[in-house]
């Protein structure tokens, strides 16, 4: 279905295949491929700042009708053209297409005839630049035309912009953050009082989870971000699926009121090291101590720091969830892609990756309490190298489920899996230790 809503007024002036600068005798043509959250205040964003010399064209959606219809379509010029067949895009005069549908297929091979039929293409898809982005990197060059995603990671954060741009003159060794507004909304709130149970439904309610929240609690979604910013930042293009993740859904209330003690909050934290030709990475729940500007990190906040061997730490700040922030850098790469901007192109290699951090560690336990349970766990944690660095408890919980907290000396993520898997299967425990990694400033991959 194609929908035209009025006649657009003829322009005497032809657009050329190429883009060319910004001007009122040849605008710029958009097209948007998706009209949801983001789609939506990407279009508000064009109407409300009428950036010279670009128009907004056409708009894809599924279900066009409902879109075209709704209140956030009141902005929408009415010579835009709506449709529902991505043909009427490929084969329109845009020269920039704006993808925000999400997901891998159809999407890729929608980018691929783009770039084939010589379109620039801006997109926010994280999954599909975590996955493909190289390759298709490489045939939006063989086709002259760029292909910008700095949305696709911190919203708003000029993360990607900045690394490429600012920090492409030094040797980026090492990425840490928070690269997921959802989590950090969860777990700042829980650092504050409430359940897991209650602020997760009220981040679906508020629309930062959605009703299946596990792309964002499980680490997927900040997993593809943590992918991106190795192959700008490192050069280092990794598999995402090898880059080890662990939910956030198994942290509870008394985990900070333990954290609080050993002077630390938790987050979900995204990290990535370059060690020769391998990369350290993983995305998982961490206590981080108080000092470190993670730990200031609240709300949707998202917040990148990124090593370098010549510049040392940099940081980057702000909020990276919803549709305002990411329309704002979905609008800044559109601008550069107009004002035909040249970002900077470094080697890029496959690299492999392994979820080994040496480091020290924070167990949690539920018991049944009896004599015994301390020699039971030092044993255990003896066995494969480790030692205990201290233990907490807290009084006023019963003796058969009474909760308790082990730290650990530095030690590598594979010692103190095998310590794990050991001492679950001790009698006296009731669920499966919960084992965080302890964030240190200087922490070491071996």
């Amino acid at each position: 279905m194609t929908i035209k809503r009025k006649t657009p007024r003829k322009n005497s002036n032809t657009i050329g295949s190429k883009i060319g600068s910004i001007s009122a005798a040849a605008p710029v043509k958009i097209a948007l491929l998706g009209f949801g959250t983001v789609g939506s205040s990407v279009a508000r964003v064009l109407a409300e700042s009428k950036f010279s010399g670009i128009e907004l064209t056409h708009i894809y959606n599924r279900d066009v009708e409902r879109k075209r219809t709704s209140d956030t379509a009141r902005c929408v010029p009415g010579s835009v053209i709506w449709t529902e067949n991505f043909d009427d895009i490929l084969n329109s005069g845009a020269e920039i297409v704006v993808e925000l549908t999400g997901g891998l297929i159809p999407t890729e091979g929608w980018l691929r005839k783009c770039f084939v039929a010589g379109k620039a293409v801006v997109t926010a898809n994280k999954q599909l630049i975590a996955y493909r982005g190289a390759s298709l990197s490489r045939l939006a060059e063989k086709h002259n035309v760029q292909l910008m995603h700095g949305a696709a990671v911190a919203g708003g954060v000029p993360v990607i912009a900045g690394m490429l741009q600012g920090l492409s003159g030094d040797q980026i060794t090492r990425i840490s953050g928070i690269l997921n507004g959802t989590c950090n909304y969860i777990l700042s709130r829980m650092e504050a009082g409430a359940s897991y149970a209650a602020v997760l439904a009220d981040a679906q309610g508020l629309g930062y989870a959605e009703a299946n929240p596990s792309a964002d609690v499980d680490g997927v979604d900040a997993r593809a971000k943590l992918c991106i910013l190795s192959r700008i930042a490192m050069h280092a293009e990794l598999d995402p699926d090898q880059v080890a993740t662990q939910t956030i859904s198994t942290i509870e209330a008394i985990d900070f009121a333990y954290a609080k003690e050993l002077n630390c909050t938790i987050r979900q934290v995204s990290r990535a090291q370059l060690d020769g030709k391998l990369v350290h990475a993983r995305v998982a729940p961490m206590l981080v101590p108080h000092a470190s500007p993670i730990a200031w990190s609240h709300g949707t906040q998202n917040m990148v720091v990124t090593s370098g061997r010549f510049g040392g730490d940099v940081v980057f700040s702000g909020h990276g969830a919803g549709g305002e922030p990411t329309a704002v850098a979905v609008m800044s790469d559109i601008l550069a892609v107009a004002q035909r901007s040249v970002a900077v192109q470094l080697p890029v290699r496959r690299r492999g990756v392994t979820g080994e951090f040496l480091a020290p560690h924070y167990l949690r336990f539920v018991v049944d309490d009896r004599p015994g349970i301390v020699a039971g766990i030092a044993g255990a944690l003896a066995k494969v190298g480790a030692n205990i660095d201290s233990l907490l408890q807290h009084p006023g919980y019963p003796k058969n489920r009474l909760p308790f907290v082990i730290t650990t000396e530095a030690c590598l993520t594979s010692t103190m899996e095998k310590a794990v898997a050991s001492m679950a299967k001790l009698d006296f425990m009731l669920e499966r230790p919960l084992c965080l990694q302890i964030l240190t400033i200087d922490d070491k991959t071996e």
